[in-house]
């Protein structure tokens, strides 16, 4: 009924929104700064941005820096799966250049689209062949692709990985960093020949009994059956996902805006000023940021209750219980993959000892090829987007990927 009420409301919205969106751009042409028609055009541009959108925002790198050259980049689908597509970001590489090591860039199956990364990616790109499990959005998969699971999670990362190669490179980002020492330790497990050379986890859960942040607080206020209850809708028509069963995106980032409601709204309060005073360079930055935030991604309800409850309830991972397939996941069997661990001093989200509890887990791995950062003065998305990301924390992650080439 929740999904289908949010359907209801927006079927009725959109037309309302497509209306103002079109006589605010008619209004703007001619205007001069702070007139009637430029208030009148910048409060229906306003109005038609205050919308959830449900299709995944482009990623936008088209060239990347390369050394002194600039070289294009386009997206090529490498295999495409119903929960999942690994996409390349394939670069125009001149002769004669440098080997660069194939990375897989594993992002968070949550509210929001693989697109958060864009800029990690742009970075990972100056050096290396970047790959991205770009999600679906689990409202367009029709019910005979089955259900996704914490362990169809697990099996994905490790498919990738065998379609890369051997001598792949992992980087994981925030939730996804459970399941990526999951498929490195089967596959380590395994011997296969394509385990990761190297693993870097990022701002992940590993250990939530670390540090408990007011995430974990909530994850364990109620118990499993409450968030079922409570949180999972079915998929309304006319979705190609008819009746499957979501933990729908709009609610997670409808939680999200309220945790920082006044933030949100004075943002489209500067924007409206931006576009009454005709700062277009300063109403770009919210437009596009709201266009990313505003794209909301809908999570098979098996794997949301199962991160749910195993990550942040029960932990599995650290208690030594977690399985795939039926078998345990030992940590211990991984000898061959170098570990980096990398957390922000600020996170308020995944607190400082909750990833780097991941090197514990891991006593076989040998110690210099162990490697931690903590990084100073940044909180949750600093960690892989902003300043410090690509002054700081990128040159120490490129650094011990390029030491485990060998």
């Amino acid at each position: 009924m929740l999904y289908q009420a949010y359907q209801n409301q927006s079927d009725l919205m959109s037309p309302l929104r497509l209306m103002a969106q079109s006589m605010g751009a008619s209004f703007w042409l001619g205007q001069t700064e702070g007139s009637p028609l430029r208030k009148m055009s910048a409060s229906m541009e306003v109005f038609s941005r205050m919308r959830l959108t449900h299709s995944r925002p482009a990623y936008g790198i088209t060239q990347v820096k390369m050394g002194d050259q600039t070289v294009a980049v386009t997206e090529e689908v490498v295999s495409r799966l119903p929960f999942g597509t690994l996409l390349r970001f394939k670069k125009d590489v001149p002769a004669g250049a440098a080997y660069q090591p194939p990375v897989l860039l594993v992002a968070p199956l949550s509210g929001h689209f693989a697109t958060l990364l864009r800029e990690t990616a742009r970075t990972l790109l100056q050096d290396h062949d970047v790959y991205i499990t770009d999600w679906h959005n689990a409202r367009d998969v029709s019910l005979q692709h089955g259900a996704f699971g914490l362990d169809d999670y697990v099996e994905h990362l490790i498919r990738f990985t065998e379609t890369i190669g051997p001598g792949t490179h992992m980087v994981a980002v925030c939730q996804p960093c459970v399941a990526a020492l999951a498929a490195t330790a089967v596959m380590a497990e395994d011997n296969n020949p394509a385990q990761p050379r190297s693993l870097t986890l990022m701002a992940g859960p590993v250990d939530c009994r670390v540090n408990p942040t007011g995430v974990n607080t909530l994850a364990t206020s109620k118990p499993i059956e409450w968030f079922e209850k409570n949180l999972i809708s079915h998929v309304p028509m006319p979705h190609a996902g008819y009746l499957r069963r979501v933990y729908p995106g709009f609610v997670q980032v409808s939680a999200f805006l309220s945790m920082n409601l006044d933030r949100h709204k004075q943002s489209f309060k500067d924007l409206y000023q931006h576009l009454v005073t005709g700062d277009v360079d300063k109403a770009n930055v919210i437009r596009v940021f709201y266009d990313e935030y505003l794209a909301v991604n809908d999570l098979p309800a098996e794997f949301y209750l199962e991160t749910v409850e195993k990550v942040f309830q029960t932990y599995d991972l650290p208690r030594g219980v977690l399985t795939y397939r039926d078998r345990i996941v030992n940590p211990a069997a991984i000898r061959r993959t170098a570990l980096m661990t990398v957390e922000g001093e600020r996170d308020d989200i995944c607190a400082v000892g909750q990833t780097v509890a991941a090197q514990d887990l891991c006593p076989n791995i040998r110690p210099y090829m162990k490697t931690h950062h903590v990084q100073t003065g940044v909180g949750h998305y600093g960690v892989f987007s902003g300043k410090k990301w690509n002054q700081q924390i990128y040159p120490r992650v490129r650094e011990m990927i390029h030491a485990s080439l060998g």
